[in-house]
Parts: structure tokens; C-alpha cells; sequence
């Protein structure tokens, strides 16, 4: 109650901060006149100035005012537009290191111009990180006319650039690019072997665009680098079949935590069936033996038991996509990972690609908190400030918009049955339509997209489905959802990427309208006629009350449904939004007060009847609550487990790094010689023991087998009192004679690098089978709660255990390899070149794998871009001869046939 006076009093901690920042507004306003007044080279100028300033000593925040008017006033000359004071508050924020809470259509990308040219000046480079390709693309050529006017260099990261390529991008002032590339670009340079090949600079900072997408719902979803194995396509297929014969009474499904587990009988049932396959060794199915065997066996119960097609995946052209969640695009080129994947492949029936082993992976979580400074923007994070704090240390700040909001949000409408609700949707669809208000209708997914079409078909209401099977149009379907009349229904609205503006979308209507039509008067008059038609149109939905936004269920996350409902009332237009509800609904039917609901409105309302009240809304509200924070634990879980194998990363990959860096690794591989030794020695001939105890057997053959040598320890002992250190240091002899007579056979310079070459293969080795062991620990180590232990402490004791043996493994192996080596004067020995890998990202709890995001890729790149050199993957540019191909095209990168394949597999197969 006193919390509640007070903050009408004197308003929100947020609203006093905000209001604090009105200060430095004014100093940045006040060097406008001065600043408007210089030419361009004088304004082009102002970089160098401020970069000498730096030099001087001053800071970035001294420099702030003068260089936010910089910026606004290029942005006025280069693009026409100038920030408001509510954007140079944002990129206040932004320089701050915090999270800038922007409404849809607020111009965030214009607010980050300002922060990122800031605190590009040291010359460390700041990145700039986006949720897709073309947005990458998009804000990359867009910006960097500001950019360039003030003589920065502006790079972006897409995916199939070659390292060249990619060197060049990092070493700009500022580079655009999605998280999955950064991320994928920090683990490849960490598997290098030489420095020389590395592309990414030390990071400064980065500015996360949607970063409650980024930092919050792919958190849990490690990048992950991995390679084939072997084909166990038959296994999947005969335990699919197997699986497929169970009843609903051998497996108890839980939808919250989205696990299925056998019954008693269950298990009873499959052990007999898998017995009959010829695929269970020994009696129990739970046999060591039988590891792999379980394992697939879970896969494929959740494979057919827990997955959907057409809600979680589709099969199209023989093959399964996944639908994202989220966005309800089809996501090609991702895969769930754990053999799920191939579970689903063996249910419907088509080919089953291989798994992949782990060879490198780190969470966004720990990615995003290597830089020094972390900011990010976007329209829904205040229902995440905890989770923001908690894990980046980052505050939400809540930006009021430059226009009041006029969007009115209405109280959800709560129905008995979906039937019924759809009925009454269709009708108020109907309704405004007909009263030319377009309608955006947001649904769950594919399925619920498809019923409402139906619906709507029998209403005779004219509408767009835009979903998973429309990936393509999705750019032209969106851009004219603003129109009179117009009906969209939509799967999720989360990150489209394009602007809905009321009456039309001139750029998308002039590249479909007159595209065929030549530049000349003729075309200029025919745009001019586009124009004229949008303005009358938008008058006409504007009288109508703006874009009405209906969602027909409410997501686990509030901030998806504000999202949606962010799409309506951009920039002080008009709006309305309203939910539908019903009992069938998944948030409902999982998450809600089952009894409460149930015997409310199964009793008390008749079919077709509708209550809204805000206890019912509140009591929605405390079912997203309850799901959020499930998903918090389950994210801070994750990161709890990644911080273990965070620390062993820094380790191995600092290893790594000093190694390349080094001009000699001798030292090192002689202390690792030195130490295997020891160990060699110290479990032959344990302290307080006397010679006649000693393994003399057991170490000679040790010896023989890692050092490659045969001394003659009997006669030592005959001939004289020897203690253990006396024969350690009488084999470490033998042993660096060994080697220094190898290093002879080679001049300096080659034998370095051959020592360099051992120990980074050794190391990426053994950190290999380290990553694998480390998953598998994961698995199995909840279990050691029944025996009430805490199961993150075993793992943290499990996990230091396994990379010290790791460590002792490495050092063995690299002393082996060297001591038996032979070694070719000619031709020199060079460093390995690394192999063709697979990039994932995967979700451990779900199995989602969002490795390639071409969110809006296909269709939205239509949008014609100002000039930028952004990169093009190699191989676009080369002729029609494939000659000229063979040596200029990256393996990996698409064939410049145009045939889709990898080019390695079409024009550039061996």
C-alpha cells in the first residue's frame, strides 16, 4: 500500500532514472547548433578529434554529449532521420551497459547507432548482434551511411564467408552479425593451429538487438561443434517399430517437464519385444550393456509420443524440419540433437542422417559474459529484469515512447471449448473487418493456424495464413497486413523483422507492383499513384481504429504476447488488442488451477457464452508467472553445469593459445616428458618400499610403450644402491637424448612446429572425449539425489576428477607420439588443416536445435539495401565456367550452380 503511494508520489525507481538521464540530453542538445553548423569534412572530422581526445586520456563518458549530437546530425544528413531525446536516452542506456525496453516501431536501430559509434573509438570494435541474416544484413548497410559519413568501417558476419573474409569483418570499427555466428566463430578460432587463422579480435563490446530472444529463450541452447559418427540407422529403425507397438498403459507422459518414462510394465514389455529383435543382451534392460540400447529407447517414446508433426516438425521433400517455437518458421538446416532427431526420421519414415560427436560447444550465457561490456535493446524485457540481473548483471530500463501510446488492451475473453472459441473469433474478425480494420491474428502453431482458416472460410472472411508453409511469402504477407480489410493470421510474431504499417508497405507494393516496369516518368508516376492510394488507405484504417491484434491463446511467455500485441499502436497510432481463451488451451490444461477452471466455466457457462473478468486474467497472469520461472531454474541450471566446463574451456583454450603464441614449445613437452616419467616411475617404486618390492617388469614394459626406450635398470641395481629418483632421472636422460637426436634430424624451425602440431592434436583430442564424458555425466548425475546428494556438487567433483586425468592423458599421449615418431626431411611437416565440421545449437532439455536462423532469409531480402561492401559468400561471383570455381570456392559453401548442395558435394567432388 506505502510502496504504491509513494511511486504515485514520486514515481517508479525506473521513471526517477529516466528522468535523471534528462540531463545529459540536455548537454547533447546543446551542441546541436554547433554541430549543424560544420560541413561535412568538418562533421567527417569529428572521429579523428575525438579519437585524439581519447588519446589525451579523456574517457567515452566525457566524450559522450558531443558525440551523440555527431551522430544525430550524420544520421539527419545520410539517412534524413533524426534521433529524438527519447532515442538519445536508449543510447544513453545503451553506453551504460544496460537494456534499453523499446516498444515496436520506436527505431531502436537507429538508437543503437549512437552507443556503438561511441564506443567504437578506442579502435576494439564492437559488435553488433542480431537475431537473423537479413536483419544482420538489413541494419548493417542501413547504418552504415552514418558509419562511413563519419569515416568508421562497418563489417558483417554471414554465414559461408571464408576466413579472409571473415578477418576483414572483425577487424572493422564495427561488425553486424547474428549470436550463432559469433558463437560458432569463437569455437572454430579456439580449434586453429595457428594464430595467423584465428579471426575474431579481443572482445570490447557488444550491443544485443531482441536480447530477451538472444540472452533469455536460446540461453539454454549451447552452440556446439561436432562430427560425424557412425550409421546406426537399422537400430533406429527396429527400436521405432518396437516402440510403436507399446500401449498408453507401459509409459506415463509429463507434459510440464516434457519427459516421457516406462511403466513397470512397460518396461517389462519392451524388454520382451527388444529380446524378440535380437537387440537386449542379457536379461535386464538396464544392463550396462544395454546403455545405447535405453538410450534410443527413450528417444524414440519421445519421438512418438510427445512429438507432433505439423505442431513441433513438418516432413517436407523426404526430409524433417523443424517449426521454431517461437516465430512458427520452418527452420532448415536445424536438427534436434541426442539421436532425436533420427528418432523422428525413423517415425516417418524417411532417410536417417547420422548423429555427430561434440568437439567443441559453450552457451550463450557464457559467451556474452566474456565481453567486458554487455548491452541490449528490445521491446519486452521487463518481465526478465531478474533473470537479466541475476546472470549478465545487466539493468532493464524501461524508455517511454516519443508519442503516447493509443493501442487500448482489452480483457481476455474466456470460452468453454476451442470450438467454441474459434466460432467467436471468426465473427469478431468478421466484424472489424468489415469495418475495415485489418486484423493480425497470432496462433500457437501450425495446426491452430489451419482450424481458424476454416472457420474464417465458413464466415467468408477473405484472410492470409502465414505459417511454417508459407516461409516464402512471408515478407509480402506481413509488410500488408496493415491494410483496410486486410486479415493475417500469423504463427507467433516474435522477431519478424518487419515493420506492419497501417495502409500499406510503398517499398514491398512498388517491388511487386512494378517490377517489370522500367525507370523513366512513366514508373515515377506510377509510384507517385502508390503513394497517394497508401495515404487515402491509412486515413481510412486509421478512422477505423488501427490494426487490431487477436491472439487466440496465451503463450508460457508473457513477453510473446506482448510482443504480438506490440505489432498494433506503433508510433502513437491508433490500435486494439484482445486474447481469447479457452479449458483446452495447453497453459491452461498444464499450468493452470485445474479444479478452479474446470468446475467454473464447465458448469456455470452454457456452449458459446464467454466471461472475461480481470481475476481470471490475473489468474493467467500467475500461470505464465509459474511457467517463467520453471524455465528460469531450468536456465540457471544450465548455467550452473556450463560454469563447471567454463573454467576447464579457459584452461584448455588458454593452453592452446600460449602454445601458438609461443616461438619454441620445447619446455613444455619436456616438463610433460618429465612428469610422465615420474608417474612411470612413482607407481613402480612407491615411497617407504624397499628394490626387492619394486615392479622392475611392470615399469620396463611402461617405458618401452611410452618413452620408446629399454634401460637396463637390473644391471643398475646390481651394480650399486639406487633409490627411485636416481632411475628417474637416469630414463629422463635416455629420454631427452631420444628426442634431442630426432629434433637434430630436422632443422629448428620444422621441429617446432611438429612439437606444435603434437600438442594441439593431443589436446583438441582428449578435450573431445572430455566434452562426451562430461554429457554423459550429465545425464546420469541428477540421479544421485535418491542418495541425497546435491547433484550439481557431485558433478563440480566428478568434472575436476575427469580433467585431471584428462590432463595426465594428454601428457602421456604427447610424450608417446614424439618418442616413436618418424619423421621425412621432405617435405616439411605442416600443421594439420581442420576438417569439415557440423555446427549445432541444441537445447539439452528439449532437444530444439537453432544452428541456422534464416529467419526472414527467403523473402525479406527483396528490401533493396543502401550500398555496403557486406561480403557474399565465395563463390557467387566467379563465372559460369565450373574451372574457374576449382580453388576460389570454400568446400563448405554453396555451389555456384545454384543447385543448393554444398559444393564439395556437387561441382567440387573429388
Amino acid at each position: 500500500m506505502f510502496g504504491g503511494i509513494a511511486k504515485s508520489l514520486f514515481g517508479s525507481s525506473n521513471d526517477r532514472y529516466v528522468k535523471s538521464l534528462g540531463a545529459v540530453v540536455t548537454k547533447i542538445n546543446a551542441f546541436e547548433p554547433t554541430i549543424s553548423a560544420m560541413s561535412d569534412g568538418e562533421l567527417s572530422g569529428q572521429t579523428a578529434r575525438f579519437r585524439e581526445r581519447l588519446t589525451a586520456g579523456e574517457d567515452l563518458d566525457a566524450l559522450l554529449p558531443e558525440a551523440f549530437a555527431t551522430v544525430r546530425e550524420a544520421a539527419k544528413r545520410a539517412l534524413g532521420q533524426r534521433h529524438y531525446d527519447v532515442q538519445l536516452i536508449g543510447g544513453i542506456v545503451l553506453h551504460r551497459g544496460e537494456i534499453a525496453e523499446m516498444r515496436t516501431g520506436e527505431g531502436k536501430t537507429l538508437v543503437a547507432t549512437l552507443a556503438t559509434y561511441l564506443n567504437a573509438l578506442p579502435g576494439k570494435g564492437v559488435h553488433v548482434i542480431t537475431v537473423n541474416d537479413y536483419l544482420a544484413a538489413r541494419d548493417a548497410g542501413w547504418m552504415a551511411q552514418v558509419y562511413n559519413f563519419l569515416g568508421m568501417t562497418v563489417g558483417v558476419i554471414i554465414p559461408n564467408l571464408s576466413d579472409q573474409q571473415r578477418l576483414d569483418a572483425y577487424a572493422a570499427d564495427i561488425t553486424y552479425g547474428t549470436n550463432n555466428e559469433f558463437g560458432f566463430d569463437y569455437l572454430r578460432d579456439n580449434m586453429k593451429y595457428e594464430r595467423e587463422t584465428m579471426v575474431q579480435r579481443p572482445f570490447a563490446m557488444a550491443i544485443v538487438d531482441e536480447v530477451d530472444s538472444v540472452l533469455i529463450d536460446e540461453a539454454r541452447t549451447p552452440l556446439i561443434i561436432s562430427g560425424p559418427t557412425d550409421d546406426k540407422s537399422d537400430l533406429y529403425r527396429s527400436v521405432d517399430l518396437i516402440v510403436k507397438q507399446l500401449q498408453p498403459t507401459d509409459y506415463e507422459k509429463d507434459e510440464k517437464q516434457k519427459s516421457i518414462i516406462l511403466t513397470e510394465d512397460g518396461t517389462e514389455n519392451i524388454e520382451r519385444l527388444l529380446e524378440t529383435a535380437g537387440l537386449l543382451e542379457g536379461a535386464n534392460l538396464y544392463d550396462f550393456e544395454n546403455t545405447q540400447v535405453v538410450h534410443h529407447t527413450n528417444q524414440a517414446l519421445r519421438a512418438n509420443m510427445m512429438f507432433r508433426a505439423d505442431i513441433d516438425y513438418i516432413v517436407k521433400d523426404g526430409k524433417v524440419i523443424i517449426i521454431d517455437e517461437f516465430t512458427g518458421r520452418m527452420m532448415d538446416g536445424r536438427r534436434w540433437s541426442d539421436g532425436l532427431h533420427q528418432a523422428i526420421e525413423a517415425k516417418e519414415g524417411v532417410e536417417i542422417e547420422p548423429e555427430n560427436q561434440t568437439m567443441a560447444s559453450i552457451t550463450f550465457q557464457n559467451y556474452f559474459r566474456m565481453y567486458p561490456k554487455l548491452a541490449g535493446m528490445t521491446g519486452t524485457a521487463a518481465t526478465e529484469a531478474a533473470e537479466f540481473y541475476d546472470i549478465y548483471k545487466m539493468n532493464v530500463v524501461t524508455i517511454p515512447t516519443h508519442v503516447p501510446v493509443q493501442r487500448v488492451d482489452e480483457e481476455d475473453e474466456f470460452y468453454k471449448d476451442t470450438a467454441d472459441k474459434f466460432r467467436a473469433i471468426a465473427k469478431k474478425i468478421k466484424h472489424h473487418a468489415d469495418l475495415g480494420q485489418p486484423v493480425l491474428v497470432g496462433t500457437v502453431s501450425i495446426e491452430k493456424s489451419e482450424l481458424l482458416s476454416e472457420f474464417l472460410v465458413q464466415e467468408g472472411v477473405k484472410h492470409e495464413v502465414l505459417n511454417a508453409r508459407q516461409h516464402e511469402r512471408e515478407a509480402h504477407i506481413v509488410a500488408q497486413a496493415g491494410r483496410k480489410s486486410v486479415v493475417t493470421i500469423a504463427t507467433n510474431m516474435a522477431g519478424r523483422g518487419t515493420d506492419i504499417q497501417l495502409g500499406g508497405n510503398l517499398e514491398f507494393r512498388v517491388n511487386d507492383e512494378l517490377s517489370a516496369m522500367a525507370e523513366g516518368p512513366e514508373r515515377e508516376a506510377a509510384v507517385a499513384r502508390i503513394k497517394q492510394e497508401i495515404a487515402v488507405e491509412k486515413a481510412e484504417v486509421l478512422a477505423a481504429g488501427g490494426l487490431f491484434v487477436l491472439g487466440t491463446e496465451r503463450h508460457e511467455s508473457r513477453r510473446i504476447d506482448n510482443q504480438l500485441r506490440g505489432r498494433s499502436g506503433r508510433q502513437g497510432d491508433p490500435g486494439l488488442s484482445r486474447f481469447y481463451l479457452s479449458l483446452d488451451d495447453d497453459l491452461l490444461r498444464i499450468f493452470g488451477p485445474d479444479t478452479l477452471f474446470a468446475k467454473m466455466m464447465r458448469s456455470n457457462i452454457g456452449d458459446g457464452e464467454a466471461i472475461g473478468s480481470k481475476w481470471l486474467s490475473k489468474a493467467i497472469e500467475t500461470a505464465q508467472k509459474k511457467v517463467e520461472a520453471r524455465n528460469y531454474d531450468i536456465r540457471k541450471q544450465v548455467v550452473e553445469y556450463d560454469d563447471v566446463m567454463n573454467d576447464q574451456r579457459k584452461v584448455i583454450y588458454e593452453q592452446r593459445s600460449d602454445i601458438m603464441d609461443a616461438s619454441t614449445v620445447g619446455d613444455v613437452v619436456e616438463d610433460m616428458r618429465s612428469e610422465t616419467v615420474n608417474g612411470i616411475v612413482g607407481a613402480a617404486c612407491p615411497p617407504g618400499t624397499y628394490p626387492e618390492q619394486w615392479d622392475i617388469a611392470g615399469m620396463k614394459e611402461q617405458l618401452a610403450t611410452t618413452l620408446n626406450l629399454d634401460p637396463q635398470i637390473e644391471a643398475w641395481l646390481e651394480e650399486e644402491a639406487i633409490d627411485p629418483e636416481i632411475i628417474e632421472e637416469r630414463v629422463r636422460t635416455q629420454a631427452d637424448d631420444l628426442v634431442r637426436e630426432k629434433a637434430e634430424s630436422l632443422d629448428p624451425e620444422t621441429w617446432v612446429r611438429v612439437e606444435k602440431s603434437i600438442l594441439l592434436q593431443n589436446l583438441d583430442h582428449h578435450w573431445k572425449e572430455h566434452l562426451a564424458t562430461l554429457d554423459a555425466l550429465r545425464q546420469v548425475v541428477h540421479l544421485r539425489a535418491y542418495a541425497q546428494k546435491t547433484p550439481i556438487n557431485e558433478y563440480k567433483q566428478e568434472a575436476f576428477s575427469l580433467f585431471e586425468r584428462m590432463l595426465g592423458s594428454i601428457r602421456e599421449d604427447v610424450t608417446r607420439t614424439i618418442a616413436f615418431a618418424q619423421f621425412n626431411v621432405e617435405p616439411a611437416p605442416s600443421l594439420p588443416t581442420l576438417p569439415d565440421f557440423i555446427t549445432n545449437h541444441f537445447d539439452p532439455f528439449t532437444g530444439d536445435d537453432d544452428t541456422y536462423d534464416q529467419d526472414g532469409a527467403s523473402g525479406l531480402i527483396t528490401t533493396r539495401l543502401p550500398p555496403l561492401s557486406i561480403p557474399r559468400p565465395e563463390g557467387q561471383e566467379l563465372g559460369q565456367d565450373p574451372a574457374d570455381w576449382v580453388g576460389n570456392v570454400s568446400r563448405n559453401a554453396p555451389c555456384p550452380c545454384g543447385s543448393g548442395n554444398k559444393y564439395k558435394h556437387c561441382h567440387g567432388a573429388v
